[in-house]
């Protein structure tokens, strides 16, 4: 290929990128909104209501009986890495930190609820310690009295 259309291809290719930088860099039409904190808040089902400009209000405050979901979804995210699905203590990294069989009826019968709340909240050993909410800590200590073995 000659020298000249060498040159004459890279111009080309240069301006089509300079050109397609310039329009794909276009702001759009204007109505799209940038995303808040608010808009991941789901709104209250039972009342619908809205504040001043189309947003949703606020979450009402959390009821003193927490949902067995979120009760799981902490077990799973804080405590299941450790003493696994079921309380077993057979969790991935249980084995390496020692965590107890939180279903056996002896160590049950050593522990008060008190006592599991504290190791939740402050930790204890290699067990750290769990900022959450005292009625997901609740949650927690019912979910492993439930899994008591028999």
């Amino acid at each position: 290929m000659p020298r000249r259309h060498v040159r004459a291809l890279g111009r080309l290719l240069c301006t089509a990128v300079l050109l397609a930088g310039l329009f794909g860099c276009n702001s759009g039409s204007g109505d799209v909104r940038e995303w808040t904190p608010a808009d991941h808040d789901p709104p209250n089902p039972g009342q619908g209501q809205q504040a001043q400009g189309g947003k949703v209000a606020a979450r009402p405050a959390a009821s003193s009986e927490t949902d067995p979901g979120l009760i799981e979804l902490a077990w799973q995210r804080n405590c299941a890495t450790c003493h696994g699905a079921t309380g077993r203590g057979d969790g991935p990294q249980g084995p390496m930190v020692r965590a107890p069989d939180l279903t056996d009826a002896a160590w049950q019968d050593r522990v008060a609820d008190g006592q599991m709340v504290e190791v939740i909240r402050k930790g204890k050993n290699r067990m750290p310690p769990f900022d959450l909410p005292q009625p997901v800590i609740d949650g927690l200590v019912k979910r492993i009295r439930a899994q008591r073995a028999r």
